[in-house]
């Protein structure tokens, strides 16, 4: 403000843009509190679904370890229902797969794991229920199952798993140029070391079939022309 100004026209001019902006000051301050009080509600309350999202996904775990089925599905439901937006609702499903197996229900197992894979949860979370999904489809001897579920799938950590599961379904619906392809892929892979049995693969590779190429027989074409051989006809005795 201009020094020259009178200490009286300052204040008035002071009360002139007060009167006219004090309004916008106020209800900013206001918006600027009701944002920073709902922002702190959020984050409290999603930390303590959080935190009651994993007592309850350790009681899961709790019954899955018992085999307790009914006490387990009860729990995964309210995880579902209740906590779907923590990270613990997908977990469940993950570990009621590993019970639905160990109860010889690998359909079950099966579907639900379907739902985490078509789900919103962590990237991380639906490519372990990819992988094991499609070790699930492996068992029920469903191979296209698994080609459909992996192939032009694209991960960095699960790749070499992939392509070796791929390699299995490939040679099961006896397409063995694609197996042998998937299984070089998985041996080649820079994560390979960490995430397979590279023994193993090799003796996939080398347990393949051969691949046997049909090849036509070319028929045998007469000669024509001037390369034609005349047979002589046999002479009558006259």
């Amino acid at each position: 403000m201009d020094d020259l100004l009178s200490e009286k026209e300052q204040i008035d001019q002071i009360r002139t843009w007060w009167s006219e902006y004090g309004g916008y000051v106020i209800g900013g301050l206001g918006l600027g509190i009701a944002i920073l009080v709902g922002f702190n509600y959020y984050e409290s309350s999603k930390l303590e679904a959080q935190l009651e999202g994993s007592s309850l996904y350790e009681t899961l775990t709790g019954h899955v370890v018992a085999g307790q089925l009914e006490e387990a599905e009860a729990v995964a439901d309210d995880l579902a229902l209740n906590y779907a937006d923590t990270t613990y609702a997908a977990q469940a499903k993950l570990a009621l797969a590993r019970l639905y197996m160990d109860k010889n229900r690998d359909q079950d197992a099966a579907d639900v794991l379907r739902e985490v894979v078509d789900g919103d949860a962590d990237e991380a979370v639906r490519h372990v229920a990819r992988t094991r999904l499609a070790r699930v489809l492996q068992y029920q001897g469903n191979a296209q199952g698994v080609v459909d579920l992996l192939d032009g799938e694209e991960s960095a950590a699960f790749a070499a798993t992939w392509s070796e599961l791929l390699g299995d379904a490939y040679r099961e619906l006896g397409r063995i140029e694609d197996a042998q392809a998937a299984y070089q892929a998985a041996l080649l892979d820079p994560m390979a070391q960490m995430t397979v049995d590279q023994q193993l693969l090799q003796w996939k590779v080398l347990d393949l079939p051969e691949v046997e190429v049909a090849r036509e027989a070319a028929p045998l074409e007469e000669p024509a022309g001037e390369d034609a051989v005349e047979v002589p006809e046999d002479e009558g005795s006259e």
